[in-house]
């Protein structure tokens, strides 16, 4: 059985202010922990989970510290409404800093603050092969369980940057940044991408007025019904459809 003094610090990292102390972050079932096993084995620290879990999986969590627990526990220190056989702890990767790849489509996100649209923007990005996601610094938090369950792995593959947008893509000169905007150009008559920017403005206020300046080619879905506006996720795997 967990401490009680364990399951707290398991806990705390809920929060954004614990991750960034702690410099970990949770990771929830046996799906995008196997990812985790697969990707980036390096980066996972503790493993919480049933025995049935750990029989299953022994051959492959040799050199990573394994601790079997009961329901009860996983119920405790789980973030999740159903918990699913296994808890992970993941260490926060370290990075001397972001650089834009060259000749690739790259998303920036402005605002999006649903950890849920989030999540799921970045697992789209990487089944487009999208490497790299800019976000402004009010976006959700990556680290956010609801995000990271989100990604279903993705989050493994996905570089994600926080930056002042206004500060930063000013010094992007030589790449072009296409908004997704409803007076754009439509879908149909704009091609593909091969380098550039798309921005992706916030759930109901769009692109803010800051960011607009820089935003030089404007790319639009056409709508044929009634509704007001779209998902930013689903508007944004639409619109990747179409420029990958």
């Amino acid at each position: 059985m967990l401490s009680k003094s364990e399951v707290k610090y398991i806990q705390s990292l809920s929060q954004k202010k614990f991750r960034g102390e702690e410099n970990l972050y949770i990771i929830e079932g046996p799906k995008i922990i196997d990812e985790a096993l697969t990707v980036v084995p390096q980066h996972l620290k503790t493993i919480y989970a049933l025995p049935e879990w750990v029989e299953t999986n022994k051959n492959k969590v040799s050199d990573i510290e394994v601790k079997e627990i009961t329901e009860g526990d996983l119920e405790r220190i789980s973030l999740l409404k159903t918990p699913n056989k296994a808890l992970a702890l993941m260490e926060i990767p370290w990075s001397e800093g972001f650089l834009l790849k060259k000749n690739n489509l790259a998303l920036v996100l402005d605002g999006i603050q649903d950890p849920g649209n989030v999540g799921t923007i970045i697992r789209i990005a990487d089944w487009f092969g999208v490497a790299q996601i800019i976000c402004s610094a009010d976006c959700a938090d990556v680290y956010n369980n609801k995000v990271v369950q989100a990604t279903m792995g993705s989050i493994f593959r996905v570089e994600v940057f926080y930056t002042n947008l206004p500060e930063w893509l000013p010094a992007q000169n030589d790449v072009p940044v296409i908004g997704a905007m409803l007076d754009g150009m439509p879908l149909n008559f704009f091609g593909k991408v091969k380098n550039g920017l798309l921005v992706i403005g916030n759930e109901s206020k769009g692109i803010r007025q800051e960011v607009l300046p820089f935003v030089n080619q404007k790319v639009t879905i056409e709508k044929t019904g009634n509704a007001e506006s779209l998902n930013a996720a689903v508007a944004t795997g639409i619109i990747l459809s179409y420029l990958k």
